[in-house]
């Protein structure tokens, strides 16, 4: 099977040697997505909240970026630096992604690349 390699400049580049989506098949898998802002290509000051909504702008825009949007997501990981973030961060998605939600897991880790407190990959059915 062939992969494309996905790329916008819509979302943050990748800060390492990966690719910000892979398309397979009917499958686009995504990169996990870091609230940083796109112009300026770092992470904001401010609360967890406004990089939330970073973060699913970001996944969005490679998702469109694949051919594909919120709506077709499957699964998701969400990673937080703090699980207390939890409630308000599940509330955030719940304004990006409709029924049927795609599947989820979401973790606590014990650091995320840049200092993020927040970073979700997914994966959509193309």
């Amino acid at each position: 099977m062939s992969k494309t390699i996905i790329s916008t400049d819509q979302a943050p580049a990748a800060i390492g040697p990966y690719s910000q989506a892979v398309k397979t098949g009917n499958l686009l898998f995504t990169s996990g997505q870091l609230p940083i802002d796109p112009a300026t290509g770092k992470i904001p000051k401010g609360s967890v909240e406004d990089r939330a909504h970073i973060v699913f702008k970001n996944l969005s825009a490679v998702a469109e970026a694949g051919g594909t949007c919120l709506d077709n997501a499957v699964k998701t990981t969400v990673y937080l630096a703090n699980i207390a973030d939890f409630a308000v961060v599940n509330e955030i998605y719940g304004q990006y992604f409709n029924e049927p939600f795609p599947a989820r897991s979401a973790f606590q880790v014990a650091a995320l690349p840049l200092g993020a407190d927040i970073e979700v990959e997914a994966v959509f059915e193309l």
